[in-house]
């Protein structure tokens, strides 16, 4: 009992910075998109801008919540609550100085979280009673399953390398050398997969503006949309986290802490800031070519490498400690 308020203002630690990152990308993304049109994006509120995701979060806040009169209630709340607890759960798990979490199957748990959101978007589909909506649920549903098993693929090489689930332990292991440089093509299906993950463009067909105006989401407004919202940014930058962990090597040796902690957020800024720049720069997939990316050309490959892993760690006698 007495750590309670302990875990408490460390959950508020980890929630409070995430939420604020979550509206400053976005006003870095409508800044992004606005040079790029060869305009200015927003410069009203506050100076440069900077307050203007705030004032947008207020205004929808503040909005009228409404709903279709053949909704189904509970689940049409619901369900962009649980998509956004689940987002912050997962930011949980990022090991750190004063993680409330350090357990030895960390990137099992990552995995078995982020996967629960298919319920709250599926949810939010049917519970609409649209037809639009419930196609959208369908799509999304379908395609974050179609990528999580790409990105499980390439997780289960990285754990054969280093013989952990423990992200700790995987952070340690990139001491001498990166992942992103002994695996290239794996890095790079990773990062076009949590494109697909996190419904981010060219893979954005669960909001495809032409055809189901705006998918799962369709019929929410006020605070029930911006919950998606948050939740849809703060998956952005956590993956991008995580691949900067898997990827690009985030050791935090104690008395360098202030550095590591500020290299980590820079590579972490240019990953999600590239994701803004691919949605600026690239049209939208169809459907059909979004399936063929993962089934045909990514799941073989990953597969392959996998295998490709285990074959080489037999052939040279290496023994992975023990992963559990």
């Amino acid at each position: 009992m007495n750590n309670i308020p302990y875990y408490f203002l460390n959950t508020i630690n980890i929630i409070l910075p995430t939420l604020i990152s979550v509206a400053f990308i976005v006003l870095i993304e409508r800044k992004i998109l606005g040079y790029m049109q060869l305009r200015k994006g927003p410069g009203l509120v506050g100076p440069y801008g900077i307050m203007q995701t705030i004032a947008d979060g207020i205004k929808l806040f503040i909005k009228e919540n409404t709903k279709p009169l053949s909704a189904n209630t509970a689940l049409f709340f619901l369900s962009p609550a649980l998509f956004l607890i689940l987002a912050l759960i997962l930011w949980v798990i990022i090991p750190c100085p004063n993680s409330l979490i350090n357990i030895n199957l960390s990137l099992i748990l990552i995995l078995g979280i982020s996967s629960l959101s298919v319920y709250s978007l599926l949810g939010s589909g049917w519970a609409s009673n649209s037809k639009y909506s419930l196609i959208g649920g369908i799509r999304a549903v379908a395609q974050t399953i179609s990528y999580e098993i790409s990105i499980g693929t390439i997780l289960l090489s990285i754990i054969i390398l280093t013989g952990t689930f423990n992200l700790n332990s995987i952070i340690n292991t990139q001491n001498s050398s990166w992942f992103i440089l002994s695996c290239l093509p794996l890095s790079y299906i990773w990062y076009v997969s949590t494109l697909a993950e996190t419904n981010r463009t060219p893979f954005d067909l669960t909001e495809g503006e032409s055809e189901l105006v705006s998918g799962y989401n369709v019929e929410y407004a006020g605070g029930p949309f911006a919950l998606f919202f948050l939740a849809e940014y703060a998956n952005i930058i956590f993956i991008n986290l995580l691949s900067v962990i898997i990827f690009l090597g985030a050791n935090l040796p104690i008395n360098l802490f202030p550095i590591n902690i500020i290299i980590i957020a820079v590579k972490t800024s240019i990953l999600s800031s590239t994701f803004l720049w691919i949605r600026a720069s690239f049209p939208r997939l169809r459907y059909d070519q979004l399936m063929f990316l993962n089934w045909k050309s990514y799941l073989p490959f990953s597969i392959g490498f996998l295998l490709w892993n285990i074959i080489l760690i037999n052939s040279i006698n290496i023994t992975p400690p023990n992963i559990f």
